[in-house]
């Protein structure tokens, strides 16, 4: 999973899906970093923090970092949140790893490269969980 400061939208998406493997007892791993770097060792923003919580799910414990070539040999799936993660993550992904990139939203709405909104500045914490959410739960119905 990959936004922008990996505060946000990312953290949110990798301790949903992280739950949804848990519930379907599934064997995939799920990680989360962001494309800037800025925000590198620190825990996710307290606004994505306590609307985790409203949906009994504790993210508090992830720990910010920058995507790094070792994501596309270790992962099978690059998931980013919007066009700009989409351009940055393929100009850092090697020729042969390209197709691993996809936009989170692709399983939930095919083909509309919808982004998911970054709520850092209008506090829309509860709407960016809904949507993630709903891709979250279709990755999973579609892959499992």
């Amino acid at each position: 999973m990959v936004c922008l400061g990996n505060i946000c939208r990312s953290p949110l998406a990798h301790g949903i899906l992280e739950k949804l493997i848990i519930e379907n007892q599934l064997s995939w791993t799920v990680d989360s970093c962001g494309t800037n770097g800025l925000h590198d060792g620190e825990s996710p923003d307290p606004r994505s923090i306590r609307e985790a919580k409203l949906h009994d799910l504790d993210i508090s414990k992830q720990i910010s970092r920058r995507i790094t070539n070792d994501d596309f040999i270790h992962f099978d799936l690059i998931l980013v949140m919007d066009q700009m993660n989409y351009f940055t993550v393929n100009k850092l992904a090697p020729p042969y790893q390209k197709e691993k990139i996809q936009f989170l939203t692709e399983f939930a709405f095919p083909g509309e490269n919808k982004p998911v909104p970054d709520p850092y500045y209008d506090n829309k914490f509860q709407e960016v969980y809904s949507l993630i959410e709903t891709c979250c739960n279709a990755i999973v119905t579609k892959l499992k």
